[in-house]
């Protein structure tokens, strides 16, 4: 299980900096992706985000949920089974929430 901190992967613009080594730019980069699609949703249940997961050879979709008792969003993969949690995403140009939660 991955858990990572959205800000962990942006520079003081709130950018995913491209010095970043590719790997973590490439988490960064799915990362925003997932929290921009389960933000936009403002749904209390599992979404399909239509999101490629990001592991080698595999081609399944990545499905989400907004925990609004911790405000981390929790991900998982509908064919391998990575999953993970992200956390400090408020606030980040990825978040659509607009305070509503």
């Amino acid at each position: 299980m991955y858990i990572t901190q959205m800000t962990h992967f942006l520079d003081e613009t709130g950018n995913i900096p491209k010095q970043m080594p590719k790997e973590a730019r490439e988490l960064g980069s799915f990362m925003a992706l997932v929290v921009d699609a389960t933000t936009k949703e403002k749904s209390a249940g599992r979404i399909n985000t239509g999101i490629r997961c990001f592991q080698e050879k595999c081609d399944g979709i990545i499905s989400s949920e907004l925990h609004n008792s911790i405000y981390d969003i929790h991900w998982k993969c509908s064919k391998c089974n990575s999953e993970g949690t992200i956390g400090s995403w408020q606030g980040t140009k990825w978040d659509n929430t607009d305070e509503y939660y």
